[in-house]
């Protein structure tokens, strides 16, 4: 018996790269950039993937031109790993609600996400809906860098038992479930109490999350790029009750007072929620997968705070360059 060389395959075909598009469909603005974005991407080479809801609602007359996938898993395995599976990015058509809810469906992923903002604000988002043609001029040349962001673990226990585990990208807030009442909490960083506050609730956030809820309730922006957490009472009544900076490998934990009508709720990024009842403990910390931002460019922060809140800095002149004095 003799060794036979395997006949010849010839040249093997690379995978196409894979681009997942996500849009707020529900605005008739989302619907034309992502179908633009489409078009674009899949006249380069790139596979288009969409959700099957979204495919439905971005082309209604049929299924979508060539280029084009309808994410369709038929395994456990395939639904466990999300959409962004095999894909090299997710362009999110939208405000900062429609891409905290990427970060939902590619958490398994973990793909990075463009952000293509069609919002109000739009702090996640890296580009505006007029600037499409080079955003998708620099996906297909790979013109961009991958910027990971520190996000949140969330566990919830009631007496011995975990009752729910979840994330958050921008903050957790543990918040009163009536209007009439106030919320007993007790709130620990590192396993050592810290303080007893009658307040509307407590917002954990991460930098990222710095100009959302924690924003409004007080607290201090933090630069993307340091890595810690907060912690922000909301209208508490307590001689101590200042927002906190901790480090990212601290454990910060809220419970809900043993009392009758002490029910509070568990919000995270404003999308899920966890009811708590009375003696519930809320532990959060750094969370084990960052959320990854594709970057464009690299303009500062302080750039980004001026253009989103459109901060006034009229009469502002800079530190002068050095070089050779001149004259007397």
């Amino acid at each position: 018996m003799t060794d036979e060389p395997a006949p010849d395959q010839g040249p093997t075909t690379p995978d196409p790269r894979r681009v997942l598009v996500l849009a707020h469909t529900g605005r008739a603005a989302s619907c034309e950039v992502a179908q633009a974005c489409g078009a674009a991407l899949a006249a380069q080479g790139l596979v288009v993937r969409l959700l099957p809801e979204e495919a439905a609602d971005l082309h209604p007359d049929g299924p979508p031109p060539a280029g084009h996938e309808v994410w369709a898993p038929t395994e456990d395995a395939e639904v466990a790993a999300g959409p962004g599976a095999g894909c090299e990015l997710a362009v999110v058509i939208g405000g900062d609600g429609t891409i905290l809810r990427a970060a939902e469906l590619t958490r398994a992923s973990g793909i990075p996400l463009l952000g293509v903002n069609l919002g109000h604000v739009g702090f996640l988002a890296e580009a505006e809906y007029d600037d499409v043609g080079d955003t998708i001029d620099a996906v297909v040349a790979r013109r961009y860098t991958i910027e990971d962001r520190l996000t949140l673990d969330v566990r919830v226990r009631h007496g011995e038992h975990v009752v729910a585990e979840t994330f958050a990208v921008n903050e957790a807030s543990v918040e009163k479930s009536e209007r009439q009442r106030m919320l007993e909490l007790v709130v620990e960083v590192d396993d050592r109490p810290l303080s007893r506050w009658g307040c509307d609730g407590v917002v954990m956030a991460t930098p990222t999350g710095s100009t959302a809820y924690n924003f409004s309730a007080g607290g201090p922006v933090v630069w993307p790029e340091v890595e810690a957490m907060l912690l922000v009472p909301i209208s508490a009544h307590a001689l101590f009750a200042r927002p906190l900076v901790v480090a990212p490998t601290s454990v910060l934990a809220v419970e809900v007072a043993e009392r009758p009508d002490g029910t509070g709720v568990l919000w995270c990024d404003g999308r899920r929620t966890v009811d708590l009842p009375p003696g519930a403990r809320v532990e959060v910390r750094r969370g084990s997968r960052p959320l990854r931002l594709v970057r464009l460019q690299t303009a500062p922060f302080a750039d980004r705070l001026v253009a989103k809140f459109r901060l006034p800095v009229d009469g502002w002149r800079g530190v002068q360059p050095a070089g050779p004095r001149t004259g007397g």
